[in-house]
């Protein structure tokens, strides 16, 4: 068995599950209600599949690419939030942002499960000097999705 496997399983349970509590959601609380950060559920699917989208490049590239390898931190000095405005999920179509989303995290799933396990030691230098493993950058993933699934969970229960 992959020894990401129970990851990978847990992240593709938790994205069924909730993709149909997404999808049961009115605007009014995908667009009005906002974390600590100040997004919205709309905001937050946004960054999570950002944050898809960027973990699946990252993965592949410290399977081939340069050892450390130095690739941005989009996460860091409020890039992330300028992915969110500047892809504008406060007004995206709920369920084109939904799909997006769902298969951005199906698809890490794949790639993880098909991580080149020579490969799990590379570093990436998240900082430009501090290393972090490419498993556990695997590892991470589903503890940042978790995250940010209880912050939308914490939003829908606020009103409630």
């Amino acid at each position: 068995m992959n020894e990401f496997e129970i990851i990978c399983n847990r992240l593709e349970e938790l994205v069924l599950k909730w993709e149909n509590i997404l999808n049961t959601l009115d605007n009014d609380v995908l667009s009005t209600r906002k974390n600590s950060q100040n997004r919205s559920i709309k905001q937050i699917v946004g960054h999570m599949a950002d944050s898809a989208s960027n973990n699946t490049h990252r993965t592949i590239h410290m399977q081939y690419g340069e050892n450390p390898l130095h690739f941005p931190n989009y996460a860091t000095h409020g890039n992330n939030d300028r992915w969110i405005a500047i892809q504008n999920y406060q007004h995206e179509d709920w369920k084109l942002l939904v799909n997006f989303w769902k298969y951005s995290n199906l698809h890490i799933a794949h790639v993880f499960r098909n991580v080149n396990p020579a490969r799990l030691e590379n570093q990436w230098l998240h900082d430009g000097v501090n290393g972090v493993s490419l498993r556990e950058c695997i590892v991470d993933y589903l503890r940042h999705f978790e995250l940010h699934l209880a912050e939308i969970e914490e939003l829908i229960n606020k009103g409630a």
